[in-house]
């Protein structure tokens, strides 16, 4: 956990969904030492009201929500067809859940207490691969639904916000400013038809490979 991440992986928001308080703190502190951007949420609605504004590369999801459970959660992503990795953690070993989660799309289940270095290593070893299949997907911006009607500067910023830069580090990184690529953001949300930011990730990787969900086993 000391060397330093890449600036993908650095920049590579994660987000947890825990109704726990004590849960959701230790994995922030956690994510965020180990250089992660990190967020928190502690029940489905609130969670999914963000991805209006952001598309995590990373999910931590608990089974046991109150309201709409993880299971119910992992549904509506599956639905969306929502491609970044997802973990599911809880406190009770129940197999048959367990298996459940898997076949709706998470990538490993961990049973808390879960040991630190597990998870984080499992983390950077799942945002490894995803962001390594939306970058080659991405940097060259291979065919998708619309990719002619965006302009180049237009190309540029999609490579970067889809890759979890915010819009001061895209800015920064093209020399322009946040409220700048925020005009070109819209622009693209406008011209290819997305409702929010993981409908853009839908829309750009709709004619790409599935990413590996394999399993990552604990040690």
């Amino acid at each position: 956990m000391g060397e330093m991440l890449p600036f993908v992986l650095r920049n590579a928001p994660v987000v947890v969904v825990d109704d726990d308080p004590s849960v959701r703190d230790a994995l922030l502190l956690l994510l965020r030492i180990d250089g992660f951007e990190a967020a928190a949420f502690g029940d489905g609605e609130s969670f999914f009201d963000s991805l209006d504004n952001s598309t995590p590369s990373c999910v931590i999801l608990d089974l046991q929500l109150p309201g709409r459970s993880g299971l119910a959660v992992l549904k509506q992503l599956a639905d969306m067809r929502f491609a970044p990795p997802v973990f599911v953690i809880s406190g009770q070993s129940d197999i048959p859940m367990a298996v459940e989660a898997m076949k709706l799309g998470a990538i490993d289940f961990l049973e808390k207490p879960f040991s630190a270095g597990a998870m984080i290593d499992r983390v950077r070893d799942a945002v490894r691969i995803y962001c390594g299949s939306v970058a080659g997907r991405i940097d060259g911006l291979a065919d998708f639904p619309g990719i002619m009607l965006l302009t180049r500067r237009e190309r540029d910023v999609l490579a970067l916000v889809t890759n979890g830069a915010s819009n001061k580090e895209a800015g920064r990184r093209l020399g322009i400013s946040p409220r700048t690529v925020e005009v070109h953001r819209a622009r693209i949300m406008d011209k290819l038809g997305a409702r929010n930011a993981a409908d853009l990730m839908r829309i750009v990787l709709s004619n790409a490979p599935v990413p590996s969900r394999r399993k990552l086993s604990v040690v």
